[in-house]
């Protein structure tokens, strides 16, 4: 072969590889660009949650628009109101841990009960965290509580299951996802609220059910991996462009 005809071969070989090199550095930037996206993102809900969070409680929504409410813009809400705890007839919710409730460290459960309005209507209040070891009402006599407590909450929607989510032992009085209905209809509590309150106040006697304040310590690492995409495109593109010069070098030798 002669040298123009080992030229063309050369240069024909390149540009697959010249290719494959802009492909995979396009896709390397646009997965760092989509998480730069991501934390634009992720910092708006964090700002939201906090206004949301901090805001002062307002009344609880009455009954007759419950049905009208909507997820995206009533979660989060916090909102007071009276209400009376049916006895023994809470539900627990397998957790182990919340980024919401950084103080409830798992593995442990959130006790579920329902509590009667002053007209009568039903709301689920998740009243907070128990421990391992404390899931039987027994262990926590203190914490179950009679007649009309003012309850400062959380507005909260039921938890979406996930295709791992483990199967719920109703006959147990255990659930894996928060999902009031579900337990309402298991315990025969009637019809209840399409959304449940996370309990922030007051605090139960004798510290179970622990409650607490929720923070929005959403994991937010985007920027880190924003940054290893980036690189790893860089990488790639100076390793091509060192390739390529010493192929070139070789075919002038």
């Amino acid at each position: 072969m002669n040298a123009a005809a080992e030229t063309r071969a050369r240069g024909h070989g390149i540009l697959p590889f010249a290719f494959l090199v802009l492909v995979m550095v396009g896709v390397l930037l646009a997965l760092g660009t989509w998480q730069l996206n991501r934390r634009a993102w992720k910092e708006g809900l964090i700002a939201q949650l906090d206004a949301k969070l901090a805001a002062r409680p307002a009344d609880l929504p009455a009954p007759e628009g419950w049905q009208r409410l909507d997820a995206a813009s009533d979660e989060f809400h916090r909102v007071a109101f009276p209400a009376e705890f049916l006895a023994g007839k809470e539900a627990l919710v397998y957790t182990s841990g919340s980024s919401l409730r950084p103080d409830a460290v798992g593995p442990g459960y959130w006790v579920f009960a329902p509590a009667r309005l002053t007209g009568g209507s039903i709301v689920v209040v998740n009243r907070g965290f128990v421990p391992e070891g404390k899931q039987n009402p027994d262990t926590r006599k203190q914490g179950q509580v009679s007649g009309v407590v003012d309850i400062v909450g959380v507005m909260r929607w039921p938890e979406v299951r996930g295709e791992f989510t483990p199967k719920d032992q109703p006959e147990k009085g255990l659930w894996f996802a928060r999902d009031p209905a579900a337990m309402a209809a298991a315990k025969d509590w009637g019809t209840v609220a399409p959304f449940y309150v996370e309990q922030e106040a007051p605090p139960a006697p004798g510290g179970f059910p622990k409650v607490g304040p929720l923070k929005a310590t959403l994991p937010n690492n985007h920027l880190q991996y924003a940054v290893t995409w980036y690189g790893l495109a860089i990488v790639i593109l100076i390793s091509a462009i060192f390739f390529l010069r010493a192929r070139r070098r070789g075919a002038i030798g």
